[in-house]
């Protein structure tokens, strides 16, 4: 595939999944505390979810494909020896950490946040840390524009 096409598809996806992690802190999660109401957040995750996650999808594809042309191979992540080997590697291990949080909510948090908005803080954690992930990871993308870090 065209790597220009591939950048702005995840350009785009990177809008998607940022954005809506962005609008989430900033828009939906301060009411949410002070009214001490979850549901504020679930029904906003219950919407935001398949569009969000598809973004996700679209995220690793297209960064994955990327790489490679690129010339940073499977073989060449976490050897931080180039200046764009150095950008993806980051970037890999922000996604984990992305997942990681993803997972601890999806299975950890959210079930019991439905029924105990006592779990608002918790939740409010793992919203606020992936916002900053996926802000770090648009931030580290940039410095692919100028030959890695």
């Amino acid at each position: 595939m065209n790597h220009h096409l591939l950048l702005i598809i995840h350009l785009l996806s990177a809008t998607i999944w940022v954005g809506g992690h962005l609008i989430l802190t900033f828009g939906h999660l301060p009411q949410a505390l002070k009214t001490k109401d979850q549901n504020i957040i679930l029904n906003y995750e219950k919407k935001y979810e398949p569009v969000g996650m598809s973004a996700l999808v679209l995220l690793v594809i297209t960064g994955i494909l990327m790489a490679y042309k690129y010339g940073v191979s499977l073989d060449y992540w976490f050897q931080f020896a180039s200046p764009i080997e150095k950008v993806i590697s980051t970037k890999l291990l922000l996604l984990f950490l992305t997942v990681a949080f993803a997972l601890s909510a999806q299975f950890r948090v959210i079930p019991k946040l439905k029924s105990n908005p006592e779990k608002l803080a918790e939740m409010a954690f793992h919203i606020i840390s992936v916002t900053i992930i996926g802000v770090l990871m648009l931030v580290y993308g940039s410095y692919i524009r100028f030959g890695g870090i």
